[in-house]
């Protein structure tokens, strides 16, 4: 590929593997806006997004993200200026990813679901002091009043319509004009198309390659979410290293359908970036709806398609007359969550596409393994080291220990993916790595030929569609209802979301209130995807031998009730 530095130069492991699987090296782009440019400079009238119909080509967007980043410096964006982005799947979030980067910020990676309490903690965390969000009118108010309440300086909003091709432009403003926000402008209020008139060429901004570009957060034991600090290095290494796993560039443009919310680190490495590296499609969509997923697959005909296992146990369970036609798939990515093996012999079954599982998390920016496109996709496994990765598999007692092969213990993993720490958590870093490797929190084993396979998490927490759910974050806000004197929450199987949250608590006083209020109480307390699916009130909850709160028996009760 052309446009790249001679210095920056795949690692011997990228480079034998590279070798192996006949893909061509890579001299990879360290810094991420490099990305863009290159594809930019080959491939001007290639379309770049296609968001419902509206197209942008490479040309286009790199010259709004110029204007952008012009308007963001405007704004007092300098090097280090953390710009938090709340936005679903829209145009806005490739222009203002790039442009923050930039104008020298580091990009706040937000769930536009997140609640007040999420949003707070996170502002006040990554001191952000720009975030952009969207013109949907809860999650517009919810972001203005929480900036309002943080300190942030500038709140960016950006119009979905004007994001839209010309006909649903205008139906989406009359038949949706009650979900419209329509917050006035004022000194720390403005709009996308405000940001853009302040622009014009922004100030060149001298990066370093190492330095953070995205603080992507993520949780933990405490259940509090800590930001993974992922630097520009990082993010290009496994985008890198990405395509190399594909085999290589082909001469054909690829089209990636992005479904996944680029907020989320899957879809930012497997759709985003690896999109501007090779000067792909993306095909955004807002949000995973059945209807409008087989609209889109039919009209566009993606070649690559990442997505959690829900969404395809969803497509897999149509109706005869509903299965799409996945021909022109050269493979779907699983990661996110545990892939049944079931939901994938269905899913080629009736598809006729390849399903293949990869595994990773936020802090390696974010995949580590990956089953082979071409070669064995074995059964249960999550893969193959990627491409300049090693997986060790360490003694959980004692992790300076390497386990033998075969044997269990933490997956750990070291590659040029892996962050830098945590955002201000010296103790929380620490304690992430074992001899310099990344610790996963996962326990795992190696096979003879090297494939990976996952038995059992460390980490309280819930995969919930392909988003970590903690347990810790519901049970302190059902603490929060006085009624409430113990409270437990577990992952229980779905057959929709791989697993659910579901609370225990006990009561101070016995019917002060139902199952039924306690729901509705969190409504406002936690995301959709973390309100547990069903609350059971009981009149004791079991404990360890010091009285700890135990969930090794709720659990159990669940896994019998779901065998029966």
């Amino acid at each position: 590929m052309t446009g790249m530095p001679s210095d920056a130069v795949a690692d011997p492991a990228h480079r034998a593997l590279a070798v192996m699987r006949g893909a061509p090296l890579i001299e990879r782009p360290r810094v991420l806006g490099a990305l863009l440019e290159q594809s930019a400079g080959r491939f001007p009238a290639r379309v770049a997004i296609d968001f419902l119909g509206a197209t942008t080509t490479w040309g286009a967007l790199a010259a709004q993200v110029d204007r952008t980043a012009a308007g963001l410096q405007a704004l007092g964006v300098v090097k280090g200026t953390r710009v938090a982005l709340c936005l679903p799947n829209t145009p806005y979030y490739p222009i203002l990813f790039f442009a923050t980067l930039k104008a020298g910020g580091i990009v706040v990676n937000v769930n536009p679901l997140y609640v007040e309490r999420e949003l707070t903690h996170l502002i006040h965390d990554s001191g952000a002091e720009v975030i952009v969000t969207c013109d949907l009118a809860e999650i517009q108010a919810r972001v203005l009043k929480v900036a309002g309440e943080t300190g942030i300086r500038h709140v960016v909003t950006c119009p979905i319509a004007d994001a839209l091709p010309p006909v649903k432009k205008i139906l989406y403003r009359l038949f949706k004009r009650k979900e419209i926000g329509r917050a006035p402008r004022s000194a720390s209020h403005l709009y996308f198309a405000d940001l853009m008139a302040k622009g014009g060429a922004p100030a060149a901004v001298t990066v370093d390659p190492d330095e953070t570009a995205v603080l992507q957060y993520t949780g933990g034991t405490t259940g509090l979410p800590k930001a993974a600090m992922l630097s520009h290095a990082n993010i290009v290494a496994n985008t890198d290293a990405m395509l190399v796993h594909v085999g290589g560039e082909t001469a054909d443009q690829d089209r990636v359908l992005g479904v996944l919310p680029l907020f989320h680190v899957f879809a930012l490495t497997n759709v985003l970036t690896f999109s501007t590296l090779v000067g792909a499609e993306m095909i955004l969509l807002p949000r995973f709806e059945m209807k409008q997923l087989l609209a889109t697959l039919k009209r566009t005909r993606p070649t690559y398609f990442p997505a959690v296992p829900t969404i395809y146990n969803a497509l897999a369970n149509l109706g005869d007359d509903k299965v799409p036609d996945l021909s022109t798939i050269k493979v779907c990515i699983s990661g996110g969550a545990p892939l049944p093996i079931e939901v994938r012999h269905l899913f080629e079954q009736r598809t006729r596409a390849k399903l293949v599982e990869g595994y990773g998390l936020s802090e390696a920016s974010p995949i580590i393994t990956c089953n082979p496109f071409a070669g064995v996709n074995k059964e249960g496994s999550a893969g193959l080291p990627f491409p300049g990765t090693t997986i060790e598999i360490r003694d959980r007692e004692d992790p300076t220990r390497i386990m033998p092969q075969g044997e269990k213990g933490e997956i750990c993993a070291r590659g040029p993916q892996v962050m830098s720490g945590y955002w201000h958590k010296p103790a929380e870093t620490e304690g992430a790595f074992a001899d310099g490797a990344l610790r996963t929190g996962d326990v795992g084993y190696l096979d003879a030929d090297g494939y990976l396979f996952i038995v059992d998490r460390i980490k309280d927490m819930i995969l919930c569609g392909g988003y970590n759910v903690y347990p810790r974050v519901i049970e302190e806000a059902l603490y929060e209802h006085p009624a409430v004197a113990e409270a437990v929450v577990i992952g229980v199987p779905d057959a929709h979301r791989g697993q659910s949250p579901k609370a225990f608590v006990t009561l101070s006083e016995a019917g002060a209130v139902t199952a039924i209020e306690l729901r509705d109480f969190l409504r406002d307390k936690v995301s959709k995807i973390e309100l547990p699916r069903e609350i059971e009130i009981r009149e004791t909850l079991p404990k360890t031998l010091i009285g700890k709160l135990s969930k090794k028996e709720l659990v159990e009760e669940e896994l019998q009730k779901a065998a029966r």
